[in-house]
């Protein structure tokens, strides 16, 4: 980044950042993170944000494959489609915790090295029960990298919250859209092995580990919370019970949980919705991967557009009426207009992005929001298991796809409601 945007950086953290015998000692600087620091925790986020979604987006892109080669049903898929939910539920609520006691720079180091671990080990482990658990590796690694990326931005980018936020958005839109994008053609050139297709991104995994480990050693908290174990800590260590009482709150884990039911059923379902109306196994990838690209330039976009207003709301029934029209296209006419549906789906999925933003304007504090994001996206994420196992059983029981692409256009009517809510001009220590 520019040197006087780096500089006026500096200054922030500086007045923002605690010393101490557990904080992290730069070289050259006493209190201020020094340029290069910043620099490479940049480019960690990057990393680290594309290698939030390529375990999924793979394996969407060669479901087909993964079911004749393990012997799966339409049913046992659906519960395939559910696991990343239900580890982002149970593994996010421990990111807080996990981060208070080894630094959320560690954490997320580990996560990485979990991601690259399960996406080795899955592919080759040769039954449907170990490619579940080798997935929960790897998604339990990326459920605590999701949690800790907004606290990291407001540890380390103080002032820059907005645009960071936008662009580890941005990254995770494009790790999203290249893994189906990519996933069929590189099994192809690999000799046509599905195992080999989703074990080659362990490689991306493994590379987003480097630019963590400088940071294990760090213990210092983000702003608005304080040294583990001291008196001031105690209120983000409180039982999350106040949480629940704020109506922001929910309606925000509302709005979570169902935009990534709509984004889980996308992601695990779509391919086989296209490649069942007739269109061919690398078409149906890359029409994926045009819904995941959508996010690369709306994810840095709308969480700029969405700090600039006092309510989200507007934004949130854009997307949603956007999410309404291409599942309408969907069921009339899914393959002769699939570009045109691919793109609106994309539009719609940009609900992610606008979440993420809206959680660090639902609270004044630093603590606030490792607390908001915890509990929005682990309550969420729990919310949205059903949705992608409801599918598979509606599929495998109805014999074609209109009852689950209804199911996924009913959701869109919830969502608006529930973003409209979340998106109000308030702060949860308002209500709590």
């Amino acid at each position: 980044m520019p040197d006087d945007e780096t500089q006026t950086l500096n200054r922030g953290a500086a007045a923002r950042t605690p010393t101490g015998p557990r904080a992290l000692r730069l070289p050259g600087a006493a209190e201020a993170p020094a340029p290069w620091l910043l620099r490479l925790i940049a480019v960690g986020l990057v990393l680290a944000a594309l290698n939030l979604r390529p375990a999924i987006t793979s394996l969407g892109a060669l479901l087909e494959e993964v079911r004749d080669g393990l012997h799966m049903s339409g049913s046992v898929a659906g519960v395939l489609t559910s696991v990343p939910p239900l580890c982002f539920a149970v593994f996010g609520v421990m990111a807080p915790r996990l981060a208070r006691r080894f630094g959320a720079g560690a954490v997320v180091c580990a996560g990485m090295a979990a991601i690259a671990a399960g996406l080795v080990i899955r592919p080759y482990i040769g039954s449907t029960a170990g490619f579940l658990a080798a997935s929960a590796l790897a998604l339990m690694g990326i459920a605590v990298s999701n949690i800790l990326m907004p606290v990291i931005v407001k540890r380390w980018f103080p002032d820059r919250v907005g645009t960071m936020t936008g662009l580890y958005s941005m990254a995770l839109a494009l790790g999203t859209a290249l893994a189906a994008a990519v996933t069929v053609p590189l099994t192809g050139a690999m000799g046509g092995s599905w195992q080999s297709g989703l074990a080659v991104w362990a490689v991306l995994a493994a590379l987003a580990v480097l630019p963590w480990i400088v940071l294990v050693r760090d213990r210092t908290p983000a702003p608005g919370t304080s040294v583990p174990g001291s008196a001031a800590a105690r209120p983000a260590d409180a039982p999350a019970l106040r949480i629940t009482r704020s109506r922001t709150a929910w309606g925000l884990a509302c709005f979570f949980g169902l935009q990534a039911t709509a984004a889980y059923i996308t992601m695990g379902w779509m391919p086989q919705i296209f490649r069942d109306a007739g269109v061919s196994a690398g078409t149906a990838g890359v029409l994926l991967a045009v819904t995941m690209a959508m996010g690369v330039p709306l994810a840095f976009v709308i969480p700029r557009v969405a700090g600039r207003l006092k309510q989200q709301g507007p934004i949130v029934v854009v997307l949603g009426l956007c999410g309404l029209i291409g599942y309408g296209g969907l069921y009339l006419a899914p393959a002769a207009g699939a570009w045109v549906w691919a793109v609106l789906l994309g539009v719609a999925n940009c609900a992610f992005p606008l979440a993420l933003t809206m959680i660090g304007m639902r609270s004044r504090t630093g603590a606030g929001v490792v607390r908001l994001s915890a509990f929005a996206q682990s309550t969420g994420y729990l919310l949205s298991i059903p949705g992608p196992l409801l599918v598979g059983v509606l599929y495998q029981h109805s014999g074609g796809w209109g009852l689950p692409i209804a199911l996924m256009a009913g959701l869109m009517i919830p969502q608006m409601v529930a973003g409209v809510l979340a998106g109000r001009d308030r702060t949860i220590e308002d209500e709590c």
